[in-house]
């Protein structure tokens, strides 16, 4: 289940629906930089760690090696849980990779002296910095660290370094790294795992394991609009690594995309829209398009084709999630972005250089509105799809629009959302989101 723009797709809400009919929900890479919003009837939760399919209780969750985890905000949630259900799902239906990436408080301070892509300065991008250069601490690593007072000593000096050349004026004390370790590794150790094999003895047996990416296919950092990305590979490439299993096990791969465009931080964004009036802000009013991590207002667009075929490209989806289509209502006029013109050549791919999508306008296909409802409305149309008739019960000038999508990008539309609840949503008949969606267990 991947985001298939720039993230904040409604990927949660798919997830919480598949969860349901999966043994495992597993997170492959990214950290507390992500946000899932799950509304079901008057509860609304809103993760940045925790799979989404925490939900399901039947379904067994998986921090995986791909990820960098900050334990302290994996510890608020897991509060935040047991105070609403009861449940202490770590060790019982929670796991972490022991290879997963501890964030601390170095991280997040060095993160905050970030300025120019417009990160969530949650510690993110210095925590896969310092996988990658070696230095990083992984859960399996804590209990070496914690005995080795030099080790302590040497990790925080370096540390320091870096923050004063950063400007930074906090200061990392050894006794202090080491008291954190030590509630980290007290804290997590009964859920501490090794959740590769884990997850292959469970294929192995013939059990489904949905895998859960954070961020868009935009976002990505080989692939996406660098330098304004996350620093992980978001894609489909990265979703059975992330998860310590092999590639040949993925089945289905379904892209999330709004039924317009968002995008949330710096960077390009050809078909943006302004937020003071008319199309842009009914999108950031109606679609209450602020980011469930920073609580920044997301940047609205029409929706970008040219972004979704790049993103299909990467990703090779069997079945697209159409959210948040009941925001649109209401429009006299609809817009499907569906090349570009860079300096006066149309183009239909993405360029690879941020200053040149900078530069990147927009050219539109139109196709007539349709009306808004209320949110009783579209549930009750959501209930009535169940019956039977599926996607056919959506009225003509919709299901126009979602056919044009399908055409131009030669995906097939499986679900498309008509609300934030769990029940409104409507799915193909027969299709993969064609299942029982029932009333919150919690």
């Amino acid at each position: 289940m991947l985001g298939a723009q720039w993230g904040d797709e409604g990927k949660g809400k798919a997830i919480d629906q598949l969860a349901a009919h999966s043994d495992w929900a597993v997170r492959f890479q990214g950290g507390n930089n992500a946000g899932h919003t799950i509304v079901v009837g008057d509860t609304t939760l809103k993760m940045h760690l925790l799979p989404s399919g925490i939900t399901s209780h039947n379904c067994k969750l998986v921090l995986g090696c791909g990820m960098v985890i900050d334990p302290w905000v994996l510890d608020r949630e897991l509060k935040q849980w047991a105070d609403l259900t009861g449940e202490r799902p770590e060790g019982d239906r929670l796991f972490i990779s022991e290879r997963a990436a501890v964030i601390l408080p170095f991280h997040r301070y060095y993160d905050s002296a970030e300025e120019l892509v417009g990160t969530t300065g949650r510690g993110i991008g210095p925590a896969y910095r310092d996988r990658t250069e070696r230095v990083g601490i992984r859960f399996v690593d804590l209990p070496k660290a914690m005995a080795d007072a030099d080790y302590i000593a040497d990790i925080s000096e370096r540390m320091n370094k870096q923050l004063a050349t950063a400007g930074v004026t906090e200061k990392i004390e050894p006794g202090d790294l080491l008291a954190d370790m030590s509630w980290i590794s007290g804290r997590f150790s009964p859920a501490i795992a090794a959740t590769g094999p884990m997850l292959s003895e469970a294929l192995e047996r013939g059990e489904s394991v949905l895998l859960e990416g954070a961020q868009g296919a935009m976002l990505d950092i080989d692939q996406g609009t660098y330098p304004f990305v996350t620093s992980s590979v978001t894609c489909r490439a990265n979703a059975t690594h992330g998860a310590g299993i092999h590639p040949g096990h993925i089945e289905q791969c379904f892209g999330i995309t709004k039924a317009y465009t968002t995008r949330v931080g710096n960077g390009p964004f050809p078909s943006e829209l302004s937020l003071e009036e008319g199309p842009g802000k009914q999108m950031s009013e109606v679609g209450h398009e602020f980011g469930t991590t920073t609580g920044r207002p997301r940047r609205t667009g029409w929706l970008d084709l040219v972004a979704l075929n790049e993103s299909q490209r990467l990703n090779g989806y069997s079945g697209l999630v159409v959210t948040k289509l009941d925001v649109l209502g209401g429009l006299d006029e609809l817009k499907i972005c569906v090349a570009y013109d860079l300096d006066g050549e149309k183009i239909q791919h993405l360029p690879a250089s941020a200053d040149d999508l900078s530069r990147c306008k927009p050219i539109y296909e139109e196709h007539p509105g349709f009306p808004a409802l209320s949110a009783e409305d579209w549930i009750k149309l959501a209930s009535d799809s169940r019956k039977g008739s599926g996607l056919d019960e959506l009225p003509a000038d919709i299901r126009n629009y979602l056919g044009r999508i399908e055409d131009l990008t030669g995906i097939p539309v499986v679900s498309v959302g008509v609300g934030p609840d769990r029940l409104a949503s409507i799915a193909s008949t027969d299709g993969p989101f064609d299942v029982q969606l029932n009333e919150a267990t919690f």
